[in-house]
């Protein structure tokens, strides 16, 4: 896998990846827009033929300068399991690290094992310390056919560079 920023023309590949990985789904608009203004912190990972196989989105807290907030892991079901959101982090944390920030940030709801690990296994590597600390409740997302679970956020930090 090839890992590199990406551009316009994903916009519908990261829409349908977060799709298809069951995350919440934004706009195509909104992935397209985001390809746009925030390639530089984020991330798509290629296979041999260029079709995307995975993606990292987030942003540098406009209210927090030395910290990114990752907003989105996608990884296509068969590239699961090979450790490619953990070598997309790396990516995005050598990344961040080289541009001088001191900490990642993301939430993650209570349920999700894989996301708490892959985060714990980015500090614990880093050896950084990690915090989980209640961020949204159910109340602040708006009752549908489904509830929204809550999500707690990660604090990863600070970081070596």
């Amino acid at each position: 896998m090839r890992l590199a920023p990406p551009s316009i023309d994903d916009g519908r590949h990261l829409w349908a990846l977060a799709r298809d990985c069951g995350l919440d789904v934004n706009s195509p608009y909104a992935y397209t827009l985001w390809c746009r203004d925030f390639a530089a912190t984020s991330v798509v990972a290629r296979g041999p033929s260029g079709e995307v196989h995975g993606f990292v989105t987030g942003y540098v807290r406009p209210d927090s300068r030395d910290t990114y907030f990752l907003w989105q892991v996608g990884v296509h079901a068969a590239a699961r399991g090979r450790g490619l959101a953990r070598r997309m982090l790396d990516h995005i944390g050598d990344r961040i690290t080289g541009d001088g920030l001191a900490f990642l940030e993301a939430t993650v709801t209570p349920d999700n094992a894989a996301s708490r690990a892959l985060f714990a296994s980015f500090a614990r590597d880093r050896g950084a310390p990690l915090e989980w600390t209640p961020l949204f409740e159910t109340r602040h997302f708006p009752q549908g056919p489904a509830e929204h679970a809550p999500e707690e956020l990660v604090r990863i930090g600070p970081l070596a560079a």
